[in-house]
């Protein structure tokens, strides 16, 4: 069981970490924790899902709560399933994009409001640890079943549909975005690959972050004609664009395209994760919104966006919320929204793209050091001629480049992001500022991941 508990959900190796007999407890504490009558729990495909339900489920209705299983379901079906039934809270079954050996739970709450390590995550580890929750019910929860997709379907595209029928590819690693992406039919012709539910990812790792994991998706764009391509990640919470003649589309510029498009029928408050390019706040205020920077991290975007009643949030992870989905991601929303734009302006997404290319990114570098607050704390005493705000670690702007240097949260790694308005002072900035941190904290570039 030990560090099953992450930041964001529960994740661990299933039959390692992550028992069938952890499992039941954790429902007995989430049933307890919440307090919770009604619980939706959905699952991935993989094959170890199954029996983590079962045993998830003894747990919750142990404790007198109904739970509705959802059966097979992308993530943000899960989130959609929970507010559309008025749930007290939901679990989605899944590892995202993990290998096939891992497993996990995604926790909301009513509303599908997340459930992170500050809001009750530590609190239901604790209670696991001490099995600290109230004896079992004198009469037993129901397990009941309900199929989501088709009130899913019908949500998505009473809310968007493009006018034209555009042609594109879709990679699904052999994953929930099969499910996800239920949403185009009638409105897009969807060439697929790797299409058949496999949760051993037998094709390429289901993580679209990776650009390798792109090059099936890039080669089959090029065989064309396409509109352009996707990408989902495991769960289908993520996805990432390729254009129509194959190159990837950078997932913050996509988070001002998909603004553009969300903005052209309402105005309101758009969020973009601190990470993201200076083009994509121009973009937001030149298409008549309101640009606001958020953290990284979901369970604080969303909250965000709730406190501020935002129509739509973007981050540099690929992921896309809409208040539309009761604040959280929706795939299939963010890909609709595309294709919207392209059929609307009758431009390719290459041409759309190109003027939102005003800068220059570093990409995000992790870099191992010894103690991370320390080197937080030499950059501040560093670089403070520039602009500087602590949002989400440290951000430093200059009149012609920035930088933002954060922490993780799980591991001694700090993450750097720069942007410039030329390559060369990127890449010679960028130099500088590594330069700079390996030196405060001992450090070493790492592997992303």
């Amino acid at each position: 069981m030990a560090g099953i508990f992450k930041a964001y959900d529960i994740r661990g190796i299933y039959g390692q970490t992550l028992t069938e007999a952890v499992a039941e407890e954790i429902g007995r504490a989430f049933a307890a924790f919440l307090k919770a009558r009604r619980v939706a729990v959905g699952m991935d495909m993989r094959p170890h899902s199954p029996p983590l339900f079962d045993a998830l489920a003894r747990g919750l209705t142990s404790q007198g709560c109904t739970v509705i299983r959802l059966g097979l379901c992308s993530t943000p079906i899960s989130y959609f399933a929970n507010g559309y039934l008025g749930v007290d809270g939901s679990v989605m079954i899944t590892a995202s994009h993990n290998p096939g050996e891992w497993n996990g739970f995604k926790l909301c709450r009513e509303q599908a409001i997340p459930i992170s390590g500050a809001t009750g995550i530590q609190e239901i580890e604790r209670m696991v640890a001490a099995k600290a929750w109230p004896p079992p019910a004198s009469t037993p929860g129901a397990v009941t079943a309900w199929d989501a997709l088709p009130e899913y379907v019908r949500h998505v595209q009473g809310r968007i549909r493009p006018s034209m029928r555009l042609r594109i590819v879709a990679d699904f690693a052999n994953a929930m975005g099969i499910q996800e992406a239920r949403c185009f039919d009638g409105l897009l012709d969807v060439d697929p690959l790797f299409d058949t539910l496999d949760g051993t990812f037998p094709n390429h790792e289901a993580n679209p972050l990776k650009p390798e994991t792109l090059d099936a998706l890039r080669r089959k764009i090029r065989t064309g004609p396409y509109a352009f391509g996707v990408a989902f990640d495991g769960d289908a919470d993520r996805v990432g664009f390729v254009d129509e003649r194959g190159e990837i589309v950078p997932m913050d510029l996509m988070t001002a395209l998909i603004a553009r498009s969300v903005l052209q029928k309402q105005k309101g408050r758009i969020l973009y994760d601190l990470r993201s390019s200076h083009a994509v706040p121009e973009v937001i205020r030149e298409s008549g919104g309101e640009p606001i920077m958020s953290r990284v991290g979901h369970a604080f975007i969303k909250q965000q966006m709730r406190d501020q009643g935002a129509l739509f949030a973007g981050e540099l992870s690929g992921h896309y919320y809409f208040r539309d989905n009761y604040f959280t991601e929706s795939s299939a929303m963010a890909v609709l929204a595309v294709a919207e734009l392209v059929a609307r302006s009758g431009r390719p997404l290459s041409e759309l793209v190109r003027p939102l290319r005003r800068y220059f990114a570093s990409g995000e570098i992790n870099l191992e050091v010894e103690h991370p607050q320390a080197v937080l704390a030499a950059v501040k005493r560093r670089f403070s001629d520039g602009r500087l705000f602590e949002l989400d670690g440290v951000t430093v702007e200059y009149d012609s480049w920035w930088f933002n240097i954060r922490a993780s949260n799980t591991e001694p790694l700090v993450r750097l992001n720069l942007e410039a308005r030329s390559r060369d002072e990127m890449e010679r900035r960028r130099d500088d500022v590594l330069a700079f941190l390996r030196a405060a904290g001992h450090g070493r570039e790492a592997n992303p991941g």
